[in-house]
Order: C-alpha cells, then structure tokens, then sequence
C-alpha cells in the first residue's frame, strides 16, 4: 500500500531530477489516482512537503511545487555552506568503506554525463551530497542535506544556472580524492569552492536595492506632445493668440413674434425634449 512517504520521496527524486519545475501544479486528485491511494494520504504527504519547504498552497492554485525568491536562493546556498563544511569540518578520518560507497556513485555519476538521461545526470550530481553525509554516519543530516538540495536545484531550474554537469562531476571527484587522502582540511576547502561556483553561475539580481525590479517596470516612457495631454496643453498655451474678426452687424432685422406664439413654440419643445417612459431606451440611445 503507497504511502504518505512514499509520495513525498517521489516528488523530492522527481524534483532532484529537473522532472518537476518550480510551479509545477501537484493535483490531488491526480496524484490519488497515480498512486492508487486515497486524496488523505496524498494531502498528507503535501503538507509534509509544505513544512519542508518543497510545496506550497493557494486558494487560487491548490498544490504547486515552490518558485524560490532571490533572496530564497541565497539562503539556500548559505544554509548548505554550513551545512557541508560543518559536517567535514569536524571529521577525524573517513573509514574505506564511505571511500568506497562514494566511489561507486562517481561511477554513476559518469556514466550519466556520457548518458542521454538528464533526469537521472541531475539526480544523481545531486544526490552526491546526500550521499556524503549518509557514507559519514550522519542521516539526519542527509535528510535535511536532501531538502536542501532539492530546493537548489529548483533555483538552479528557475534562474538558469550555466554551471556544466561535468564540472560538478570533476569537484566531486577531487572531494573524495581528498578524503581518501585523509586530507579534510582540502576537502573542506574544495567543497566550499564547489557550492561557491554553482552559486555563482545562477542569474541572481544583487540585493542592494529591492525596488530595482519594480523601479525599472514603472520607469516613465518618452512621450511625444501629441500623446502628453501636458505638453500638448503647454503647446497651446504658447501658440500666440490671434486677432478676432469684427463680425458685421446684420442689417436685415427679422420682426418679432407675438408673446403667446413664443409660449406656445416653448410648451411645445418641452413636450417634445421630455424622456420617454421606458429609461432603459432612454440609456440605450445615449451609449
């Protein structure tokens, strides 16, 4: 029977492996369907992800997976520069075993990259990470490695990240060389080097002003006088006025009409200006 952590694990592989944008909807009645479970267990498994920072909600949209802000990336990758250099920082030694299990997934590693599978090539570049921490005993922080990584590589999806596959490869085959070395100090330096330049190949906007976006949208337009109600006000204020034209008095005077033909030409234009009873006809003929 599927489970609320088998579904959470699914769309974490599936996000790790660039198969799951950031936005991507999570439907739940799609998911129960897929999963052959029921919309309880899906709901379960999404809030799950919610509190780890995987998914989000809306009235509006229901389940989507999350589209990380700038500032949301940069705290992500200082997060796992702690993270990572904490956890070599305080080894004593690595034991053969992990230099081994490290090792076959580099194998992995370069299988892909000479492989036509991108999912499973950002998958496993990412899972090395998570990786590291299970092979040097420390699972819970594999778990939170996991999310982490997850979220960095939605980042990585959504401002289009040029680091190259084969350069990620390369530094994490110099880390476990180092460890193998009994080196930490280098494989702290060359891990902390690595996260640096997968950070540094993302298209973030620098920090210092966070109305630069939004200053630069609402920027005032050049406008000709013709379209500037302004300048075209302005225009015709400067133009000079011109003489006006005597008007020549008339000197065919029309006579008068009696009194009561002017009352009763009045009644009748009354009668005939008046709104007819149905208004709607009336706004009808106006719009």
């Amino acid at each position: 029977m599927t489970t609320a952590n088998d579904i959470s694990n699914r769309i974490i592989e599936a996000v790790m492996a660039q198969k799951l944008a950031p936005g991507s909807r999570l439907g739940e009645q799609q998911l129960a369907m897929l999963f052959d479970c029921s919309r309880t267990i899906v709901r379960e498994a999404l809030t799950r992800l919610s509190t780890r920072g995987i998914v989000t909600v809306s009235a509006r949209r229901g389940w989507y997976v999350i589209e990380p802000s700038e500032d949301e990336a940069r705290e992500a990758f200082e997060a796992r520069r702690v993270i990572e250099l904490g956890l070599l920082h305080q080894l004593k030694s690595v034991d053969k075993a992990a230099v081994r299990q490290l090792k076959a997934h580099l194998q992995r590693e370069k299988a892909a990259l000479v492989g036509s599978d991108v999912g499973v090539r950002s998958f496993l570049l990412g899972d090395f990470h998570v990786c590291l921490a299970e092979c040097l005993g420390n699972g819970l922080l594999a778990d939170t490695l996991r999310d982490f990584t997850a979220r960095t590589t939605l980042i990585a999806m959504l401002y289009q990240s040029s680091h190259d596959a084969a350069q990620s490869c390369a530094d994490h085959v110099r880390i476990v060389e180092a460890l193998e070395a009994g080196d930490i100090a280098r494989a702290e330096a060359l891990m902390s080097e690595h996260i640096g330049s997968v950070q540094s190949a993302l298209r973030l906007q620098a920090s210092t002003d966070p109305l630069a976006g939004l200053r630069d949208a609402l920027a005032p337009m050049h406008k000709s006088p013709a379209a500037d109600p302004g300048a075209a006000r302005s225009a015709i204020a400067a133009t000079p006025a011109q003489p006006a034209t005597p008007v020549a008095p008339d000197k065919k005077r029309r006579p008068r009409k009696p009194r009561a033909a002017t009352a009763r030409s009045l009644s009748t234009a009354s009668d005939n200006d008046a709104a007819p009873a149905d208004a709607s006809t009336y706004l009808g003929a106006l719009l």
